[in-house]
């Protein structure tokens, strides 16, 4: 997203519908609702607490996100493994983006920005948002509920009444039945819904920065647990496609900047600065676009698995990377208040995350190894891609049951075994 000079009418929204049309840069400004009310200069207090709690919360997704992408790149297991097949057509199963995925993101991101620029000047902006809001309503629900799933799983008793539930739809009959949806699910996952239901009526309702936080944080912890980038090759082409595509839209044309104001939705973190002033109602946000979370996000995952194939029980690449993004961050915010001006955060970041933990392999020795790992060879050997949509069967908590059960047998004991 992109907003005007520091205090002035900003852009409230990101520049894209989806998670992965990414808007790259942090915003700080006055709601645009309240133009024509004289303009709120923020407290170095209220600044410093605003931009500190993005920075806090842009680090949680991709620290949880990173070791919860390690669990999943762990749960291979030998193909003849009967509960294999249910896993690998899992929603939780992980996409792999390729070099060929990575070359063409930008451009399929810089379509969909300036189709989006297309419509807000042809349709009316409010129906759109509408449209809009009901998308993010489900998918937010069901992002919030697969990310504290493993939290709830710990806080229920062992005794609680757990039972089991499915979700089938099929069309037609007979031999030519065929399934559209077959969701599995327990009563621990209809409490996760309803808890996620709650704070999606509220964010429909009120648009609340919180509830709004609540849904983004969502939104970026699943990108950098299931997205995964299949080598550090694939990583370096995207980061540099979209550093292009960030600078270029965000400097060079006014579409980042009229999509930005004209959008809503809860893919970006914000902040109020004058939250000491106006408590939960404060509405001067300080703001940074999921983008610049996910896209170094699932690249600091990739080299966490990278850290744990070398079993060194050291975690250099993924420390080296982590502190190169939260200096990243910080250099992008000091320059933005130093040229009162909006910046594209991947412009910083980008040569952050890559350039940091280049520097350590060169040092250690270890760039061609770097550069040959393949993550997607730790997965399962026919991980689908990011453009495959799996068909929907299963959740996180019945599928853990579905492996705890056959695993009491000696038989799948021993593929457990092996898996991990």
């Amino acid at each position: 997203m992109a907003d005007v000079d520091q205090g002035s009418t900003f852009s409230s929204e990101s520049a894209s519908p989806a998670l992965d049309s990414l808007n790259a840069n942090v915003s700080n400004g006055t709601d645009s609702t309240n133009a024509t009310v004289a303009k709120f200069v923020s407290t170095p207090e209220g600044t410093a607490l605003a931009y500190g709690s993005l920075v806090f919360m842009a680090l949680l997704p991709i620290f949880f996100g990173a070791l919860r992408s390690v669990s999943c790149a762990k749960s291979k297991v030998p193909p003849e493994n009967d509960w294999a097949n249910e896993f690998r057509n899992s929603s939780d199963m992980p996409e792999t983006i390729t070099s060929r995925d990575a070359a063409r993101f930008p451009i399929i991101a810089s379509c969909t920005l300036f189709g989006l620029y297309i419509f807000f000047k042809i349709f009316s902006q409010e129906y759109i948002n509408l449209l809009l809001s009901m998308y993010f309503f489900v998918l937010g629900i069901l992002a919030l509920s697969h990310t504290i799933s493993p939290f709830m799983n710990k806080i229920f008793p062992a005794n609680f009444p757990n039972k089991q539930y499915q979700l089938l739809f099929t069309q037609g009959s007979g031999e030519n039945k065929e399934e559209i949806v077959n969701y599995e699910f327990d009563t621990k996952d209809l409490v996760c819904l309803c808890f996620s239901s709650v704070v999606g009526v509220w964010y429909v309702l009120k648009k609340h920065w919180i509830a709004n936080n609540l849904f983004g944080l969502a939104f970026a912890l699943n990108g950098v647990e299931l997205l995964h980038l299949n080598n550090v090759s694939t990583g370096c082409i995207l980061l540099g496609g979209l550093f292009v595509y960030d600078v270029f839209w965000v400097f060079g044309t006014n579409v980042m900047v009229t999509v930005a104001k004209s959008f809503e939705a809860p893919i970006k973190l914000v902040f109020p600065q004058d939250l000491l002033e106006k408590g939960l109602e404060a509405s001067n946000f300080a703001m940074l676009g999921l983008g610049d979370i996910v896209i170094p996000g699932i690249f600091i995952a990739l080299l966490l698995r990278f850290d744990v194939s070398l079993k060194k029980n050291t975690r250099t690449y993924f420390y080296t990377s982590f502190f190169a993004y939260i200096f990243g961050l910080g250099l992008t915010i000091f320059v933005m208040h130093t040229f009162k001006h909006a910046q594209p955060a991947l412009l910083y970041l980008v040569p952050a995350c890559i350039g940091f933990p280049v520097v350590v392999a060169l040092l250690k020795g270890e760039l061609t190894e770097m550069f040959s790992y393949e993550s997607s060879a730790e997965v399962m050997p026919h991980t689908p891609r990011l453009t495959h949509f799996p068909t929907v069967s299963g959740s996180p908590a019945s599928l853990a049951n579905s492996m705890q059960q056959k695993s009491s047998s000696p038989r799948r004991r021993r593929h457990n075994a092996t898996a991990m």
